[in-house]
């Protein structure tokens, strides 16, 4: 196994391919090295996620605290947060920082699926946090996957710029200069993320 370091992230070139994979084996091989984080793109490069650093923690909990209020108010979807990894039709095992699906979607999958497997299931709403080491380029081209995948919206949020790019299941891009707020649309219904609160 050889690994590759780069600026945001490390990849590592394994003996196998990674599609290979079963899902048991790649949970086996997330078990076997919990001390990191992973993802598995589509080509199936498997990909560790660094850590975050403080200021880019505190951000993402002000996120995931606002979404899971709001969700459970609404009581149409759930909440999750970063730990949380599902497998996207392309073949690829995400965890965004903070995601909502429709709750009959959710509840559609077994138990076993929810509990104990990378579940095939496509989240309504995402939102990636960009941290201080994240190249933005390769979040936007993983919020395009999201939405050419089957997410409805999503929101890159990025508070170096100060700028929230907000993708749609139409395929647009659109871009906030310095919002003090952004609505989760149609997609939540009433939900706004105070930005004034992550800037």
């Amino acid at each position: 196994m050889s690994v590759a370091a780069t600026q945001d992230s490390v990849l590592l070139t394994l003996d196998f391919s990674p599609l290979k994979m079963t899902d048991e084996e790649f949970y086996e091989f997330c078990q076997r090295n919990q001390d990191f984080r992973f993802e598995l793109d589509k080509e199936g490069n498997l990909i560790v996620m660094p850590p975050t650093f403080l200021e880019t923690s505190r951000r993402n909990l002000k996120i995931n605290v606002r979404l899971g209020a709001w969700a459970e108010k609404d009581n149409t979807g759930v909440a999750f947060e970063s730990d949380g990894m599902f497998t996207l039709p392309n073949g690829a095992k995400r965890s965004p920082d903070a995601f909502w699906i429709l709750k009959e979607k959710y509840y559609a999958l077994s138990e076993e699926e929810r509990e104990e497997r990378f579940a095939r299931i496509v989240p309504d709403f995402v939102i990636e946090l960009r941290s201080k080491s994240d190249n933005l380029r390769k979040l936007q081209s993983k919020m395009s996957e999201y939405i050419g995948n089957g997410v409805r919206l999503g929101w890159l949020i990025d508070p170096y710029e100060r700028r929230v790019h907000i993708y749609r299941a139409d395929e647009s891009v659109e871009v906030l200069e310095n919002p003090q707020k952004v609505s989760g649309e149609d997609v939540l219904p009433a939900f706004e993320l105070d930005l004034t609160e992550i800037w």
